[in-house]
């Protein structure tokens, strides 16, 4: 079912359940007073009957006579008088008898002084009334015709109104239902014309300030991280392309020119080494870009355990030096921890160990002795670790690109890399809900700052 019809039965059910409501207030009200009324009568036609009677203003004969002759044509009140003994006086119609009175009902007459009754769609009313100092139980009873004519075409009339005004309210409903989800149908439309090949469109908005409004914005503010990714992706593989392209020609290259001709051991060996030096380029490769990879997962689907940073830190340096045996590297506390907390954070080893080495890495490569001087201090929530090198230096270009996915800097001369280290490390920090910052001069050293929250 579509929104609009689901719209137009749900508007229709609450105002139908309203008209019937309506509807039952009038007709109860209604009959209420009706049946007020025509007590009110039947007490009056009760009182002047009695009094007409025991006045003798009129004998019985002729008022019994006028009862019957009426009660032919119109719906004529029934009275009958009695004594409190329950002795009859008078009774238009004995053998009618509306009422049916008896003992029992002409005691609760009087204890009660009025009684309204309902007697087989009849309506009776029992009073007593005094004349001469003397009191008499007096009953009357007859059928409302006029009135239940009135209160049925009441109802009749009730009962088409409902009917033509819910035909109304379906009929408008419908339409306001349908002008309202308009605009999401244009929006649909729009969408459906959004692809691959058009991302760069966008939903119209007319009003930023309404529901639609809303959902369009959010909608343009998702094609344009959607915009931003596909074209990133482009990028990440045009320059993992590139970055292949470079090691694997050269691969080829050299085992092509190696079977070209008998060549010596010497050379033969000279020409694995050299095929060896770009597999290896092509396995870093890999390597970073699957370690990227595993860096871009939610907090949630990365397993952390609580461990020392400065354990860690020996690990990395550790790793550090086998890998490359001629780089110099010094820890240094610069303050002494009397609680091990403020060293203990929550992390996943093989991704802030691959973070802590790429740091040191870099600092050793872009500095002429191949050194890296790291310090650790703590202060309020964070452990803060920094990583300083008297090398090279960046320029203000570099600093700004230093953490885009395979940029290389203006200063890496012949210095190995492939632009991935930099945008990794800062991807760990960031899962490990730390910051990284680096500052640098030219010719005077760089300095990363690594700030981790401690438990």
């Amino acid at each position: 079912m579509k929104i609009r019809t689901s719209l137009a039965l749900q508007y229709t059910c609450v105002t139908a359940i309203l008209f019937l409501l309506f509807a039952a207030s009038v007709f109860y009200l209604s009959e209420r007073s009706r049946s007020n009324a025509f007590f009110r009568a039947l007490k009056s036609e009760a009182i002047t009957k009695a009094h007409l009677f025991l006045n003798n203003q009129v004998d019985a004969e002729t008022m019994q006579s006028t009862y019957l002759n009426n009660k032919q044509f119109i719906d004529e009140v029934e009275v009958a008088v009695y004594t409190p003994d329950f002795d009859i006086l008078y009774h238009d119609a004995l053998s009618n008898d509306i009422v049916k009175e008896d003992k029992a009902m002409i005691h609760d007459i009087l204890n009660n002084r009025e009684v309204n009754m309902y007697i087989d769609g009849y309506q009776g009313v029992g009073l007593v009334y005094t004349f001469n100092d003397a009191d008499y139980v007096v009953t009357a009873a007859a059928y409302d015709g006029y009135g239940y004519a009135n209160r049925n075409l009441l109802w009749e009339w009730l009962a088409v109104f409902i009917i033509i005004a819910l035909l109304i309210v379906v009929a408008v409903g419908y339409f306001f239902a349908r002008n309202a989800l308009r605009p999401i149908r244009i929006i649909t439309e729009e969408a459906e014309e959004i692809n691959a090949n058009q991302i760069n469109k966008r939903l119209p908005i007319k009003n930023e300030k309404d529901e639609l409004g809303e959902l369009c914005l959010a909608f343009n503010a998702l094609l344009d991280r959607l915009d931003k990714s596909f074209k990133s992706q482009k990028m990440f593989v045009s320059n993992v392309s590139h970055e292949l392209r470079t090691p694997l020609a050269a691969l080829i290259t050299q085992l092509d020119i190696s079977l070209l001709k008998e060549r010596t051991g010497d050379e033969y060996r000279l020409a694995i080494s050299n095929a060896l030096y770009d597999a290896d380029r092509i396995v870093k490769l890999i390597n970073g870009l699957l370690d990227l990879a595993k860096s871009d997962f939610d907090h949630e689907q990365v397993k952390m355990v609580y461990i020392r940073l400065d354990e860690l830190l020996l690990d990395a340096i550790d790793l550090t030096l086998k890998a490359h045996p001629e780089y110099h590297i010094e820890l240094i506390f610069d303050q002494e921890a009397d609680d091990d907390s403020v060293l203990t954070i929550s992390a996943n080893k093989y991704l802030l160990t691959i973070a802590l080495i790429n740091l040191i890495e870099n600092n050793c490569k872009y500095s002429s002795n191949h050194t890296s001087l790291i310090q650790i201090s703590f202060w309020e929530d964070y452990t803060i670790v920094r990583f300083s090198d008297t090398g090279m230096g960046m320029s203000e270009k570099d600093k700004e690109k230093l953490f885009d996915l395979f940029y290389r800097g203006e200063n890496r001369g012949d210095v190995a890399g492939h632009g991935i280290g930099m945008t990794l490390t800062q991807k760990i920090i960031t899962l490990h809900k730390g910051e990284i910052s680096v500052h640098s001069k030219i010719n005077e050293g760089t300095t990363f700052l690594v700030r981790l929250p401690h438990i």
